[in-house]
């Protein structure tokens, strides 16, 4: 009796290691058909959010911009938050020009306040943020190069709505804030507070009552932006990326394929631990009975030569 006993025990003992086997190859395999399916469904995302600006169509702007890439040269990346209306093109209510060097893992972002002078090309001297309006991305992208003598390569554009879905998706933001105020029925406390997508949205809107005006606003905005960075670069859970990759399919379009956000991940994503920002000083000025944020050609010229001298670094 013991006997059979015994082998009975010994036979369950040899049985234990080919399940557990078992079930760690299901496991892998079901992990590899869900990485899988991420990848693909990222390719997907890709594929809707990619919007070539007409320009990038030119034989030689492809090969131009493959070549920089391919080389790790200093990229500018346009950011557009647009608010989209109904019936309506909408205006660039938010414009950061980034500007990435890979070679000194340095970042500078350049806020745009949207009401700055400038000269709209084909459309003379208006609001910066009416570019958008005027004649959308690709306007918007001439308007800004021929602002700063500097060249646009990429674009991102985020529908507003879309950017207070994706804080939502990465749990939130952790932000500094170093003024009391309230906005839409918000209070933001000074100190270190955390954000979800719809008091983000309200914390990087407010100017009114700012007494930095769209500065203050501008910074608001850099922070909540290079917090939103920091926190998709570690985020983890695998579990939500589906859920952020249909809000970025949803509301964000690009010139950047595939295998050009590969290489900026890879490449260049060090660049957001070194980020200098710089502002645009100009004064509030009405002309005909329109208000514009009016800025020296003298402090365009500083802003310009900051710009490439990090580019040439």
């Amino acid at each position: 009796m013991d006997t059979r006993s015994e082998k009975r025990q010994a036979k369950k003992k040899r049985k234990w290691p080919y399940w557990v086997g078992g079930i760690i190859v299901l496991l892998i395999l079901a992990v590899g058909i869900y990485l899988f399916y991420l990848y693909d469904k990222v390719e997907d995302t890709v594929a809707d959010m990619h919007e070539p600006l007409s320009r990038d169509e030119d034989p030689n702007r492809k090969q131009e911009l493959e070549t920089i890439v391919k080389n790790k040269k200093s990229i500018n990346v346009l950011l557009l938050g647009v608010d989209q209306r109904e019936n309506d093109v909408g205006r660039s209510d938010t414009m950061i020009l980034m500007s990435l060097n890979p070679r000194t893992n340095k970042m500078i972002m350049v806020s745009i306040p949207r009401d700055t002078y400038v000269n709209i090309p084909g459309r003379g001297m208006d609001k910066i943020n009416h570019a958008y309006a005027f004649g959308g991305i690709d306007l918007s992208v001439k308007t800004v190069e021929n602002t700063f003598d500097i060249p646009v390569h990429f674009y991102v554009k985020v529908n507003m709505e879309g950017f207070k879905q994706g804080i939502n998706a990465l749990g939130g933001v952790t932000v500094t804030n170093d003024q009391a105020f309230s906005q839409g029925g918000e209070t933001f406390q000074t100190g270190t507070i955390n954000l979800n997508g719809e008091e983000a949205l309200k914390y990087i809107r407010m100017r009114k009552g700012d007494p930095r005006g769209d500065l203050g606003r501008n910074e608001r905005q850099r922070a909540v932006i290079k917090a939103a960075m920091d926190e998709a670069a570690s985020f983890t859970s695998i579990t939500k990326v589906s859920n952020i990759l249909s809000i970025l399919g949803d509301n964000v379009t690009t010139n950047l394929n595939m295998d050009k956000m590969q290489t900026l991940l890879t490449d260049y994503r060090d660049t957001r631990n070194n980020i200098e920002t710089l502002e645009i000083d100009g004064s509030g000025e009405t002309i005909n009975g329109i208000y514009y944020y009016v800025v020296p050609d003298q402090e365009m010229n500083r802003i310009t030569q900051a710009i490439k001298e990090h580019m040439e670094n």
